[in-house]
């Protein structure tokens, strides 16, 4: 297998970007199939050859050469399906900046969109023939964007391949502006260039172990960096199969992505923390007779922090279908690195710590048996690898951190992106940090808190999401945890626990939905006697006030993350979809 990555990663040093490597493709297994889409789960509704997608791409690209676009930059807006693949590399061989986005839902307010499109300065709108006229009444309704050009890319006629002008690709320059989800504030442009796409699939590709049998199953969102650089880009990058289901079928009936996995023999397939826990909770006991895991040698979580129980609850489960404990790989990544910062060595088992909660609080690391009280359980996320290398550091000091000491994780390398679109100041703070003792750097801040212990990477959390009462740190995860476990009308991974300032302290707050079975027998004092309860043994704290709301409402980025800041802020206006709140549950120590 060794001498096949190496072969792999040879090929791949000869491309300099993704134009070169599509177009070698097309001309040296043009009739392989690249992609192939399953709505459902289980049927085919299409394909692309790499001959396919490489005439595809040249006629989306001489359209968009023919309208002036060059330089400029492109809103794509697609459905689950492979339209979007053709017009995003389209964008590439035009030398167009693509845009990734999400369709706006019926209903839902275009907000979120009207600041990526403004805020990219976009001149253009790529959609399919089906959501064109959809997308353009909606955005023709708002003033600032009624303006834009709608194009439906699935509509080009494919003769116009031959009319593409090729053109000289700078590594150094722009291949695509990628939105973060915006987990803890305003959504900013990360500007990725050519150069940190092949050096971050490159990344991949050694640390996941992939060669030319590897195949990859994924429903991933094609708009979130996970599943374009993920499920989208490295099999390109590697010449593989990659079947991609459809995020909205995964999350109805989790166990397609299962099925999809055991029917193509899927070797790599992954997603966040939450994808796991829904499979433990929804699969059913006599569904496991249908599937066969035992092809899956690598399921990636990229989810931070990864939970420990999701790794057991999971491999315990799926055990008898062929899953093995072993296939289980944590990462650590961010859209501002292109995606990949850190992994395993294959095929080890995940690497899981056991700490003092009490010296976490205080950031320091410190040992524990399992049996202590607040002990808490930190799954490792492997370590750099090419160039890339990782300081822990003091957030407020820019000092290095002893080796004993939790501080803000800060990454350099040539998968760091060039900054934030348009955002001067911002990337400066970020994008240019300098250790104070050695001068060592630039080094990006990614706003994470963490350690490493025998090189291995372990996050903590967020640096904005970290909730200080009293002087102490407490992670809002860990409290999040124990809420959703004090009561079963409680959602797992839907709640979120911050502070608001009021009268002069801090008071602890929780925003946790309701399970649906449980909307009409719903015991309001019992449950939130039993979060009180269970919050207070087992982190010494009060909480001010619960707010329970309905299934799927509380506030989430496309890639499944809480919004916590957005929970607190919604809180605070009233405006959250609250089936009962209690105020002065406890009082504040």
């Amino acid at each position: 297998m060794k001498t096949s990555i190496e072969g792999i990663c040879k090929i791949r040093e000869d491309c300099t970007n993704l134009v070169e490597l599509l177009r070698d493709r097309g001309t040296c297994q043009p009739e392989k199939i690249a992609y192939s889409f399953l709505p459902d789960g289980e049927k085919v509704s299409s394909t692309l050859s790499y001959q396919q997608l490489d005439d595809l791409a040249r006629a989306i690209a001489s359209r968009l050469q023919s309208l002036g676009l060059t330089g400029e930059r492109a809103l794509l807006l697609y459905p689950p399906g492979l339209e979007f693949i053709a017009a995003f590399l389209g964008c590439l061989y035009a030398g167009v900046i693509a845009v990734p986005a999400y369709p706006p839902r019926r209903n839902q307010k275009l907000s979120r969109l009207q600041a990526i499109a403004s805020d990219a300065s976009a001149k253009i709108i790529l959609t399919t023939a089906a959501l064109k006229e959809e997308i353009a009444r909606r955005f023709a309704e708002d003033s600032r964007m009624g303006g834009m050009k709608c194009l439906s890319s699935d509509n080009i006629d494919g003769d116009r391949a031959s009319d593409w002008q090729e053109r000289e690709i700078d590594p150094q320059s722009l291949a695509f502006i990628q939105y973060t989800s915006g987990s803890t504030g305003t959504p900013k442009g990360v500007m990725v260039t050519h150069r940190n796409l092949m050096h971050n699939e490159k990344a991949i590709a050694q640390s996941f172990g992939h060669h030319e049998k590897t195949i990859v199953v994924g429903w991933l969102p094609t708009f979130h960096d996970m599943g374009l650089i993920g499920n989208v880009l490295q099999p390109l990058y590697l010449g593989i199969p990659s079947i991609m289901l459809s995020p909205v079928s995964f999350l109805q009936q989790p166990i397609c992505w299962l099925k999809a996995i055991s029917a193509y023999k899927a070797t790599t397939s992954g997603g966040p923390n939450f994808a796991y826990d829904l499979c433990v909770r929804k699969v059913k006991p006599e569904q496991l007779r249908e599937l066969d895991l035992s092809s899956w040698d690598l399921a990636f979580n990229g989810a931070e922090p990864i939970r420990s129980e999701t790794i057991e609850q999971f491999a315990k489960k799926f055990q008898p279908c062929g899953f093995r404990k072993e296939a289980f790989y944590p990462c650590y990544g961010m859209a501002e690195t292109t995606l990949f910062i850190t992994g395993g060595d294959k095929p080890n088992l995940p690497i899981i710590s056991s700490l003092e909660g009490t010296a976490l609080a205080e950031n320091q690391i410190l040992a524990s048996s399992n049996t202590v009280k607040d002990g808490r359980q930190i799954v490792g996320c492997g370590h750099t690898w090419l160039d890339d290398k990782i300081a822990i550091v003091d957030p407020e000091t820019c000092e290095q951190c002893p080796g004993n000491k939790v501080g803000e994780i800060w990454v350099s390398g040539a998968s760091v992106a060039q900054g934030y679109w348009h955002r001067e100041a911002e990337t400066e703070r970020t994008f240019n940090a300098y250790i104070k003792e050695t001068g060592e750097g630039p080094f990006l801040r990614t706003g994470d808190l963490g350690f490493l212990l025998d090189g291995e990477l372990f996050v903590t959390g967020r640096i904005k999401d970290v909730i200080i009462i009293r002087g102490r740190n407490h992670y809002p995860q860990d409290i999040e945890r124990t809420v959703e476990q004090s009561h079963p009308a409680l959602r797992p991974g839907c709640g979120a626990a911050f502070v608001v300032e009021l009268k002069g302290a801090e008071r602890l707050i929780i925003v946790q939905e309701v399970e649906r079975s449980y909307l009409r027998k719903l015991k309001i004092d019992e449950v939130v006697g039993d979060i009180r309860q269970a919050v207070t043994s087992g982190h010494e704290l009060q909480v001010y006030a619960v707010a329970l709301i309905k299934p799927g409402r509380i506030p989430k980025t496309s890639s499944g993350k809480i919004q916590r800041h957005a929970c607190q802020a919604g809180f605070i206006a009233g405006s959250l979809d609250v089936i009962e709140e209690l105020k002065n549950v406890g009082s504040a120590r």
